[in-house]
């Protein structure tokens, strides 16, 4: 059954082209609903331990440095089958490869840089969630 949360971050390639308000818009006009959000900078320590599932992939290293190079924009997102849903709405990892209309077709200049991350799973947007947020900051 899916459930009705997931988990994002604006990563640090948009927020440093001052994307972030488009890019909130398009989740809200897609009918997600804000439960929890902070703008943060994370260090490698952190970004790494994010992304430790990925620690063996010859990318790891690249990708805590892009993710802690700048702020990003965590959330948690509401809506029925919200996991789903949010992929369709940011994309292809490929930019190039995006759909029209999806955050990453817009805002993403590379594979690498590619403006949002959205939960590829119920169980991963409740532990990504987690990571930044406590119950007292989740409405």
């Amino acid at each position: 059954m899916a459930n009705n949360i997931t988990f994002t971050m604006i990563k640090p390639d948009a927020v440093r082209a001052n994307n972030i308000g488009p890019i909130l818009s398009m989740m809200t006009e897609a009918g997600f609903r804000i439960k929890a959000m902070k703008y943060t900078h994370l260090n490698k320590d952190t970004a790494g331990k994010f992304y430790e599932v990925h620690k063996e992939r010859p990318f790891y290293g690249e990708l805590v440095d892009f993710m802690s190079s700048g702020p990003i924009v965590a959330a948690i997102l509401e809506k029925d089958n919200a996991v789903e849903d949010f992929r369709k709405l940011i994309g292809s990892t490929n930019p190039a490869e995006a759909d029209e209309g999806t955050i990453r077709k817009q805002y993403a200049t590379s594979i690498g840089e590619n403006a949002v991350h959205g939960s590829d799973s119920d169980e991963n947007a409740k532990i990504e969630g987690d990571f930044f947020f406590n119950n007292l900051e989740v409405f």
